[in-house]
């Protein structure tokens, strides 16, 4: 697999271009989010959603009910028996959400220039003139000349359907607001971002806590996207919250970074997160057009530095209604992977798009070919001058244990683990070729009843890319006492065989504990 890597500073033939993209068994490195509602929850298309690349199933609690979304991760549950694919399940929150409330649910027709209020009076029905939302206290945050932006409900680009408001004046409750485009609201659920302004709500709230607490806990949940992420503390309360609530306190919590103020306490954040999601849509709103490019660059490399998934949003928008990405959405795609960017979310494009399998399929392609060509040795050498020296037992381990398949030309890396730490820190450094993580349970026990960690820790590796989890046998440790521990060893070079990714005389590397130390091992397949 390594010999298929260019650098893009090496000359690439053309007639390679043309050359067709092969099928494999992992479709990327870079893995996929897909976000499940009425177009991807039935059986079939959650199947294909996984042959297809899906690793993560997103549920959007910001629509739907509870029992409409069980359904749904009851269908995902046939689908991965069907498949034997594994999928991690993220719950993704409200957060302090803006809402514009239209209880007839009639397309709202604005034209260009004309007033349009703002009121918080939620008995008002929703017209042209009068737009009731669900806060307050936004006359208390705006002020004149304040931009509001209003859209369906994960707004896919198309200004046919959006509309940017001017702030006008403030009556009382109301803010009196002028258009500055023509367009029809239509759809179920609009949502209003308004520009770099700070909105006094709480960024866990009490709607948020009851799903978690209920829907979450039940199904326990591998991710919790938190929505409107502003501060490091809104990630210490969620985590305090999870921890009340039994296997939740594995869940790991991701910060999703949608406006100005997550951006400026962003190393904060990042800090005390298990990773973060680029809310590109919300941040297209509150930045420059101009800017955002550049905060993606800067946050997914902050992210990298630190060993810790970073997840890009609103990718291929026009998939939505369309079979085939515009040439600019695929070049947005193949840059993130250049990025540094360990996974690819998809919102309305997997939830409300006509095309679900088709949009995953595409975007693992693309993924593909862009990691052909990402500068791995720049990569791996910025990282070890940040990491510096002397570096901790297990960092050193891993940055070795990638460095020996490079030169090796090793076809897969396999790392023996219980917590997922050791696989996630060789993933860190970015190697050319998959890490197949052995997860070992442990068993465990809270004196009334035993039971086996390591589930949670397979799954959560289904976000980080380059990684590919699979659960041992408990019966065979992590840590050896033996040179190798052959019986685990074999069932998984049997994994990567039958996944296309080792064949024979192919070079392996092994990274395990044995006894007190840890050892890398480079191995050759035998006929």
């Amino acid at each position: 697999m390594h010999s298929n890597h260019l650098l893009l500073e090496e000359p690439i033939r053309m007639a390679s271009i043309l050359e067709p993209s092969k099928a494999s068994f992992f479709p990327a490195l870079t893995k996929i989010v897909g976000t499940l509602g009425p177009k991807s929850r039935s059986v079939e298309v959650i199947s294909g959603c996984l042959n297809a690349g899906m690793s993560v199933a997103r549920f959007d609690f910001s629509w739907g009910d509870p029992k409409y979304h069980q359904e749904t991760l009851e269908n995902l549950r046939t689908a991965i028996k069907s498949t034997k694919k594994l999928c991690a399940v993220m719950l993704d929150t409200v957060g302090p959400e803006l809402q514009v409330v239209n209880k007839s649910k009639n397309p709202i027709s604005l034209k260009a220039d004309a007033a349009v209020t703002l009121t918080p009076d939620k008995g008002q029905d929703a017209s042209s003139e009068v737009l009731p939302i669900n806060f307050a206290g936004l006359a208390k945050a705006v002020k004149k000349g304040d931009t509001i932006f209003i859209g369906r409900y994960l707004f896919t680009g198309s200004e046919a359907t959006s509309v940017w408001l001017e702030v006008d004046e403030v009556k009382g409750e109301d803010v009196v607001c002028i258009t500055k485009n023509s367009t029809t609201l239509a759809g179920s659920l609009f949502t209003l971002h308004a520009s770099q302004i700070h909105i006094d709500l709480p960024t866990l709230t009490d709607k948020d806590k009851e799903a978690i607490s209920t829907w979450g806990a039940e199904n326990k949940i591998d991710f919790l996207s938190l929505s409107y992420t502003r501060h490091a503390e809104d990630i210490r309360e969620a985590r305090d919250f999870l921890s009340k609530l039994g296997d939740l306190s594995q869940t790991q919590i991701f910060a999703k970074i949608d406006n100005v103020e997550g951006l400026t306490h962003f190393d904060e954040i990042l800090q005390v997160a298990d990773g973060i999601i680029l809310s590109r849509g919300n941040l297209g709103i509150d930045l420059p057009p101009e800017k955002v490019f550049l905060f993606q660059k800067a946050a997914v490399h902050k992210c990298n530095m630190a060993g810790k998934p970073a997840v890009i949003t609103r990718v291929v928008d026009s998939m939505t209604d369309n079979l085939r990405p515009t040439r600019a959405e695929a070049t947005d795609v193949a840059n993130a992977v250049l990025d540094g960017t360990d996974a690819i979310l998809l919102g309305a494009e997997t939830l409300r798009g006509l095309y679900p399998i088709e949009c995953i399929s595409i975007v693992g392609k693309i993924c593909s070919e862009a990691e052909k060509v990402f500068n791995q040795d720049l990569y791996f050498k910025k990282t070890v001058k940040f990491v510096g020296e002397p570096m901790t037992h297990l960092e050193s381990i891993a940055s070795s244990a990638v460095r020996a398949a490079i030169k090796v030309k090793a076809s897969v890396i396999i790392c023996f683990t219980s917590s997922g730490r050791a696989a996630r820190l060789i993933a860190k450094y970015r190697p050319t070729m998959p890490v197949i993580s052995v997860v070992i349970p442990r068993l465990k026990t809270n004196q009334l009843k035993w039971s086996f960690t390591g589930a949670f820790e397979a799954r959560q590796s289904l976000i980080v890319r380059g990684l590919f989890p699979m659960l041992a046998d408990p019966r065979h440790p992590a840590e050896s006492t033996n040179a190798t521990n052959e019986s685990i060893l074999k069932v998984a070079l049997d994994h990567g065989k039958a996944a296309g990714v080792v064949k024979s005389h192919d070079r392996v590397v092994v990274c395990q504990k044995v006894g007190d130390a840890s050892v890398v091992k480079i191995i050759e397949l035998e006929e």
